[in-house]
């Protein structure tokens, strides 16, 4: 009876080990563990999946938006760019030389100007 027992026991324990060739062939997953966890299994898989395309959807927002920077400092440059060139153009100086090379008879007023109430 003894002995029946002790073959039991050690065929059980040739059922629990897990070899190389066991979890490669998927034998692993027929085991009665994986069975009663399929649905924690499937969970940790939805939530790996969930994690994988949060992470590439905020790298490509993360990328959008540095692009996005380089741009607007490409455009403040170019808009103080044009206000230098506006404020160049629009000196009195450089009027009165358009003016005079235009042979205008308009000239610079001698008079201050006065406020009318």
């Amino acid at each position: 009876m003894e002995e029946t027992v002790n073959k039991k026991a050690a065929e059980e324990k040739k059922k629990k080990r897990t070899s190389l060739k066991s979890i490669l062939g998927g034998d692993i997953l027929a085991t009665d563990f994986f069975r009663r966890q399929t649905k924690l299994l499937v969970l940790i898989m939805v939530m790996v999946i969930f994690y994988i395309h949060n992470r590439y959807a905020s790298q490509q927002q993360q990328i959008e938006i540095d692009k996005l920077k380089k741009e607007l400092i490409d455009i403040k440059y170019d808009a103080l760019t044009r206000s230098s060139e506006l404020m160049e153009k629009s000196r009195q100086s450089r009027i009165e030389n358009y003016i005079s090379s235009k042979e205008s008879d308009l000239q610079t007023s001698t008079n201050p100007p006065y406020l009318i109430k």
